[in-house]
């Protein structure tokens, strides 16, 4: 599917849909079978990216820690000072 076939009522969907699952079992069986062992696996990599990246841990230090490039630190990086502030909302979450 093309980039220009997912409208705003399908992406509202899809968050309406992850707020309705109710454990985290429930969310791990939905995004397995929603997305590939990869993607689900660069997700967790970018948020534990992010976790240090808020802690102060300089990137290099990140990169040899998680295994994850420079640029990949840099666009989430990026992306946590410069976003949506999605990564903060979820960072600020009690757990």
């Amino acid at each position: 599917m093309k980039q220009a076939a997912i409208n705003n009522q399908d992406l509202k969907e899809l968050y309406e849909t992850v707020l309705k699952l109710e454990s985290v079992d429930e969310c791990k069986k939905f995004f397995r079978d929603l997305c590939t062992l990869s993607e689900i696996t660069s997700m967790a990599e970018r948020y534990k990216v992010v976790k240090m990246v808020n802690e102060g841990v300089p990137y290099r230090e990140i990169s040899k820690k998680v295994g994850s490039s420079t640029a990949t630190i840099t666009r989430v990086a990026h992306w946590f000072h410069h976003g949506e502030g999605g990564y903060k909302l979820a960072l600020g979450k009690p757990k």
